[in-house]
């Protein structure tokens, strides 16, 4: 049976230079908030929006592969979305992320849809777009 998955349709976010080392930036695409996000271990993207109480995630603390809404505390592993502490028990989107270009021209783009990722699977990266940061 051949596979009918398509490959997802990947839209610029914003440049590399724009995203802070170690923190977040906010944009919008389709209609909905995200937060592109540059740690040690990659770039990645998760909807801006903590499943707990709504609240922006890029406005809060990055840590490792992990981020934190700032109103609550509750942690968020960006490589799945998973809620990694109380008071969220709900999953975030996490879509999956692509660098075009070098140096300062490098561009940020995201994939059009959520990934999905299964949250027993620890080794799950493949959202993360790497370079060197």
């Amino acid at each position: 049976m051949p596979d009918t998955k398509e490959s997802p349709e990947f839209i610029e976010a914003c440049r590399l230079a724009d995203v802070p080392a170690g923190g977040s930036l906010k944009v919008d695409l389709f209609g909905t908030a995200i937060a592109v996000v540059r740690t040690a271990e990659g770039v990645f993207a998760i909807r801006d929006a903590c499943s707990h109480a709504d609240v922006l995630l890029s406005e809060g603390e990055v840590e490792g592969c992990t981020i934190e809404c700032w109103l609550h505390g509750s942690q968020f592993d960006l490589r799945t979305g998973a809620p990694l502490s109380l008071p969220a028990v709900v999953a975030v989107p996490v879509y999956a992320v692509r660098l075009i270009g070098e140096g300062d021209d490098t561009v940020v783009e995201v994939a059009s849809t959520p990934t999905v990722v299964s949250p027993t699977d620890s080794s799950a990266t493949s959202q993360a777009a790497t370079e060197e940061l």
